[in-house]
């Protein structure tokens, strides 16, 4: 085994049209600018399309990208992670994901700190990367088949990882996921993406490499500050005892659970989904991601006397409340059969919901109806093969409200939907979903809005200043590429924090929010970064790292089309309605638009300006 120290920055480029490769690298200056993952992903999309404008999410030309983390196979805490980057054809702006599956380690000890994959095949095929670099296997065998059974036919051993797409990235549907293990790149529709490009399964082979840090002794010793930091953190020990699911109990009680298509925030009968409940009911254990620190994934047993993975927050409040349906145990189903076809469960349940409510409101004609799922798991497979009526079902609720009205309910920016946290119970969650390119929330607000009690802070400029910066800090984990859960200890266990008072800690984050932000310290997620690749990076450097690759962001979606009109949320989120006695709160989202811009360095078309790009570097 060859012992590499730090990252390789090596990275394969794959033709699939010309079944070609060669090899790109990074340059240190370019490593210590956008880490890794989302952010490393972001700059070699840009730099290796001569025309944004023109790219079409489905065409040959696109380019899917998969970036390792730096930290991965390190020995870092929650260090499995790797980021799928590509322009979505579900929003046409720009998409990421990470992903905690097997692929990432195979793929960083063979090698590679990613692969770029561009062209089309013109028979499905299967990519065999190695340290020596790819081969081209015929897939037609594959073709069609579920994630699961394509993983089975793949017959991998201990040192492979795979990324394999089910019928509905085959079938291109907008949001079809990609799958590695039992871990899943969800979001943006890059399983279509794979699929257009006649490509059923990547797979890695590695072990050919040991990771080593650059600067071992501190290294380690900051993996220990994080490490105890985790220990002591509320929200960790909640997350360990319960997964995902220790938020269903919360959003019933802060109201921001998303019940029957988001028209209501709270039922009482989400207390059968909370995660203490499931923790008894399915005798749940661990199931969770390579070197996890945080054990949040859980598996059980359930009632048919099949062990599966508990599905996770998203999941369980897409499928549960938002279609009114209080049952866990055929939620646990669903998710298998999600994951199976590669649909993501978050586009899917909104989807759904939307089409009850518009049957409803007698605007669309299906027998889908809240409180009825005996229709859920065939109306998955028809999306899945685009049959029937899961062939309109599949291109997502702005499609379908554009066609058959009800644009007012579909709850949905830029043609991606809301995962299950109603904006109306925090505001800043609002200004986030409204803001980023696919409509989810940037900032990774909800944890945080429940710890900090951000939902509290009545100043509006307060709002958008929390909400810049914790999408700074959200952009360049997700590029260190560490798992997000891991920043509530990070940021929230540090001893001025947790010496702090409430009541004068929200006074200071209220009135005086740039000075309460020095209350924090992400200092670890920069130690963890220059112990391991020998490049120093400060506290303040890891800030400005993430405000880059989150303007870069905005600024290639800009020249995709991207406008400020775009910038908005549903209806729904925005006018003074009753729902079932219960009065919501409509989200004041121009005022804080308005100095978001502002704060940004936007323009008010919400447009980078030249001298936000220069400041960051990112004018050439």
């Amino acid at each position: 085994m060859i012992e590499k120290n730090g990252m390789s920055s090596h990275y394969l480029h794959i033709d699939l049209t010309n079944r070609s490769w060669y090899v790109t690298r990074l340059t240190r200056r370019d490593q210590h600018r956008f880490l890794g993952g989302k952010g490393v992903g972001l700059k070699l999309y840009h730099d290796h399309m001569s025309d944004l404008s023109r790219i079409e999410p489905l065409s040959p030309e696109n380019l899917l990208c998969f970036i390792m983390s730096p930290l991965l196979a390190s020995g870092g805490p929650c260090s499995a992670l790797f980021e799928g980057v590509s322009r979505s054809p579900q929003t046409g702006f720009m998409a990421s994901s990470s992903c905690g599956g097997p692929f990432g380690y195979a793929c960083k000890t063979a090698g590679w700190d990613g692969v770029l994959i561009e062209g089309r095949s013109e028979t499905p095929v299967t990519l065999l990367i190695h340290y020596e670099g790819v081969e081209f296997i015929d897939a037609r065998e594959q073709w069609g088949c579920t994630t699961r059974e394509t993983q089975q036919q793949l017959k991998l051993g201990p040192k492979e990882g795979a990324l394999v797409i089910g019928p509905a990235g085959e079938h291109c549907v907008p949001y079809a996921s990609i799958c590695s293990g039992d871990r899943y790149l969800s979001r943006g529709g890059l399983g279509a993406v794979m699929g257009s490009k006649n490509l059923k399964a990547v797979v890695a082979r590695g072990r050919d490499y040991r990771i080593e840090p650059e600067m071992g002794r501190k290294f380690k010793q900051t993996v220990g500050r994080a490490m105890r930091a985790l220990e002591r953190d509320t929200i960790t020990a909640r997350l360990r005892a319960c997964g995902t699911n220790s938020q269903m109990r919360i959003s019933m009680e802060e109201g921001y659970a998303p019940v029957n298509n988001f028209q209501g925030r709270t039922d009482p009968r989400i207390e059968h989904l909370a995660g203490e409940v499931l923790s008894r009911r399915y005798r749940q254990t661990y199931s969770t991601c390579r070197h996890c620190a945080v054990l949040c994934g859980h598996k059980g047993r359930y009632p048919d006397g099949v062990t599966r993975q508990i599905p996770e927050y998203d999941t369980m409040s897409m499928f549960g409340p938002n279609i009114g349906n209080y049952n866990p145990d055929v939620i646990g189903q669903w998710n298998d059969l999600l994951n199976d076809l590669g649909l993501d469960p978050v586009s899917t349940g909104g989807t759904i919901a939307w089409a009850m409510e518009a049957a409803d409101r007698g605007l669309f004609s299906s027998d889908l109806a809240f409180g009825r799922p005996e229709q859920i798991s065939a109306v998955l497979r028809l999306i899945a093969h685009r049959e029937g009526i899961g062939d309109e079902l599949a291109r997502g609720t702005r499609w379908l409200s554009e066609k058959y009205g009800g644009t007012e309910f579909a709850v949905q920016v830029k043609g991606m939907e809301l995962p299950g946290y109603d904006p109306r119970g925090s505001w800043d969650r609002g200004l986030a979903c409204a803001v980023n390119g696919g409509g989810f929330s940037g900032a990774f607000l909800e944890g945080i809005q429940v710890s900090a009690d951000l939902s509290r802070i009545s100043s509006l400029r307060a709002k958008a200043v929390w909400t810049v910066f914790f999408e700074n800090i959200a952009s360049g984990v997700d590029s260190l590429q560490s798992c997000q859960l891991l920043s509530y200890s990070v940021l929230l266990e540090h001893p001025k924090v947790r010496l702090c008072s409430v009541p004068v800690l929200l006074s200071l984050m209220n009135r005086f929010p740039q000075a309460a932000k020095k209350l924090l310290d992400w200092g670890i997620y920069s130690d963890l970064f220059s112990s391991l690749t020998g490049l120093s990076l400060t506290r303040k450097e890891f800030l400005e790292a993430g405000e880059r690759i989150h303007v870069l962001e905005r600024w290639m979606n800009v020249q995709m089309g991207l406008t400020a009109e775009a910038d908005t949320l549903p209806q729904r989120f925005l006018r003074d309605e009753v729902y079932h006695g219960e009065q919501m709160t409509p989200v004041e989202l121009e005022p804080l638009l308005k100095v978001y811009y502002e704060l940004r360095g936007y323009d008010e078309n919400g447009i980078p300006q030249p001298a936000t790009l220069q400041r960051l570097g990112l004018a050439d």
